[in-house]
């Protein structure tokens, strides 16, 4: 959640710049080359996940991370989620070594404190509770609360595995902009439901597979939604941005204004409490949650973490295959299509598909029956991309214990569980 520079010093955007900018900025075509992820973990005591660790155990251990020499971007979540995001790599394997890598530094610190990351997409245990005291912060919750509790679990009880993906081609075919866009927003509700790993809050079952991505679905009538389908990526995008409301209004001192029902265009017109300018027109795309978000690249934030050491590489190899490899994307495409049917014509994560995703996983049958044809197709594509043996076997194991039967591993969780802890 890293925020630009503040806003105000630079020429005032008029409706057109903002426009421009959207579909300059966060659309960047040619051959997908690049991958990279995202990994955010709960931080738990070693033996006694069920209990809070004091805010200043974790300060302290926290410090000590900061001056590991990683090559991940190294940060923390308003609830001390910790996140470690990867650099854009040229492979699958690349990707995978160096955030291996710097994962098994963090472990190796978080140890010598006691504490261990948790691969769960949810916090089952304990509730909300926000560490990091910014203006940021302050402003988001101020907004989120508007709505009811769900911000403050998203914020502070929640963690992802997030793929990032090149935008693709700008002329039309399998690796194409219009349809990775289309398969982003489909392929999606099987990645929920395939990868659910969130079943339970403060300490009982929520009625959920994906309790984090029914969050999601709750946080405010437009922050979280995917923008129309029905119109192509850039204009649909532009229009999303500039019609969803200003989370806040950045201020040099003294808490950030949370005007109510101002929208990025409407403070464009208005120019009150002061001009936008480009500084706050990126700042107000990272208040913006949709499943897939746009940002030079696509990035795919459906995904609960998961559980054990290794098992984020899973989701990750998974995606890039049916996304990357040429034959594997247009049969996946094929395969996703008709679940537009089901999804109807409600933007994603509160369209019926999506919420049937959350609530039942692979329980669903048509989820089932595309996600068993679409790890078939990951698993084909996989050594045309390089995995290695190791990771070929971890999602063919995956692919067997859950994708075959029907099942996610939101189904192996209980909440006196030692595995889920990592």
């Amino acid at each position: 959640m890293a925020a630009p520079g503040f806003g105000g010093s630079g020429p005032p955007l008029t409706e057109d710049d903002a426009e421009d900018l959207l579909r300059c900025i966060c659309f960047k075509t040619g051959p997908p080359r690049t991958v990279g992820v995202e990994l955010e973990w709960l931080v738990h005591d070693q033996h006694l996940p069920h209990l809070p660790v004091a805010a200043t155990r974790l300060d302290r251990a926290f410090a000590g991370l900061r001056t590991l020499p990683l090559a991940s971007a190294l940060t923390f979540e308003p609830g001390g989620q910790l996140e470690l995001s990867s650099p854009p790599a040229a492979s699958l394997m690349e990707c995978i070594d160096s955030t291996s890598a710097d994962l098994a530094a963090v472990r190796t610190a978080l140890a010598g404190s006691g504490l261990a990351l948790t691969g769960l997409g949810h916090d089952p245990w304990l509730p909300p509770r926000r560490l990091l005291r910014e203006p940021r912060y302050d402003a988001m919750e101020a907004c989120l609360d508007r709505t009811g509790p769900a911000g403050r679990s998203m914020m502070c009880s929640s963690a992802s595995v997030q793929v990032c993906l090149d935008a693709g081609f700008e002329v039309p075919g399998p690796l194409g902009l219009g349809r990775r866009w289309q398969l982003a927003h489909l392929l999606g509700a099987v990645l929920v439901a395939a990868f659910a790993n969130s079943p339970s809050g403060a300490g009982r079952p929520t009625g959920w597979k994906s309790t984090r991505q029914a969050l999601w679905a709750e946080l405010d009538p437009r922050r979280a939604l995917a923008p129309s389908p029905d119109a192509p990526p850039r204009e649909a995008w532009a229009t999303h941005v500039l019609d969803t409301p200003v989370m806040c209004i950045r201020a040099q001192e003294g808490p950030w204004p949370v005007p109510e029902r101002l929208t990025f265009r409407e403070w464009i017109r208005s120019g009150a409490p002061r001009p936008p300018s480009r500084a706050d027109l990126e700042y107000h795309i990272t208040t913006l949650f949709p499943p897939v978000r746009p940002r030079g690249h696509l990035e795919l934030r459906m995904i609960d973490a998961q559980s054990g050491e290794d098992g984020w590489r899973v989701p990750l190899a998974v995606t890039m295959a049916l996304f990357d490899d040429p034959e594997a994307a247009e049969t996946a495409y094929r395969t996703v299509k008709p679940l537009a049917e089901t999804a109807g014509p409600l933007p994603a994560p509160r369209n019926p598909l999506w919420q049937d995703a959350a609530r039942f996983g692979l329980a669903e049958p048509e989820l089932h029956s595309a996600a068993v044809t679409c790890f078939a197709l990951a698993l084909d594509a996989l050594p045309r991309l390089g995995a290695s043996t190791a990771v070929q076997d971890a999602v063919a194991a995956f692919h067997d214990r859950y994708v075959l039967p029907g099942r996610c591993p939101a189904d192996d969780f209980t909440l006196l569980s030692k595995e889920t802890s990592s």
